[in-house]
């Protein structure tokens, strides 16, 4: 019988694309775009994660600090760890996957994550306004699939049509803390940040995608 399943090293039998939130600041946004593009990296804590995307899927880039969707990619390469070819100066994200731009933006031409508030699921009006923020804070994260094909298609949109929106340069450059939490380490904005913060976790694990980068 066919199967949609997805398990980690496992080749579904019925392929359906997939949606992953990928997180960058602005450091590691601009490293990325240095190396080629051609790799995104994640700390060793989501290897089992990282293992669960598949060729075909779809990556959705997010730029932590001024909270922009910035890009859509492409997986071409299954899961591999690498901690041999030095991408990021701030922590190694050996956890990688090989991947090709669909379309990027930049920081100016970016998407507002607020702006598509109507058409994402992650908002929800009878939630705490600031609820979706918990979607945001790790990487990679499975997205609905409707979620997914909505940034795609803003994000071709704004590159066929950009828009150049001023943000402060001091948000972007900004490194959101980490916590230690049940599942891991969860990043926790500062305009969010609990009373009693907990355990701060190691920096590097602060820097990229994944329970180590977050927004606002």
């Amino acid at each position: 019988m066919a199967t949609t399943g997805r398990k980690p090293n496992a080749v579904p039998t019925v392929w359906k694309r997939a949606y992953w939130l990928d997180l960058f600041t602005g450091t590691t946004w601009k490293e990325f775009i240095e190396a080629g593009a051609s790799v995104s990296g994640f700390p060793e804590s989501r290897w089992k994660t990282v293992q669960q995307v598949h060729l075909g899927d779809y990556l959705l880039c997010y730029l932590t600090g001024i909270s922009r969707l910035i890009g859509v990619l492409e997986v071409v390469k299954a899961p591999y760890k690498d901690s041999s070819r030095l991408i990021w100066k701030d922590a190694a994200f050996p956890c990688r996957l090989g991947v090709k731009p669909i379309e990027i933006l930049t920081p100016e031409t970016a998407i507002p994550v607020l702006d598509l508030k109507d058409s994402l699921s992650i908002f929800d009006p009878e939630k705490n306004p600031s609820s979706w923020t918990g979607y945001v804070r790790a990487a990679p994260a499975r997205w609905k699939d409707v979620d997914g094909e909505t940034i795609v298609q803003a994000v071709l949109e704004a590159k066929k049509h950009p828009i150049s929106r001023p943000f402060d340069p001091k948000k972007l450059a900004r490194r959101p803390f980490a916590l230690k939490s049940r599942v891991g380490a969860v990043t926790v904005p500062e305009s969010e940040a609990p009373d009693e913060p907990g355990q701060p976790i190691a920096k590097e694990t602060s820097a990229h995608s994944e329970f180590c980068d977050s927004l606002i």
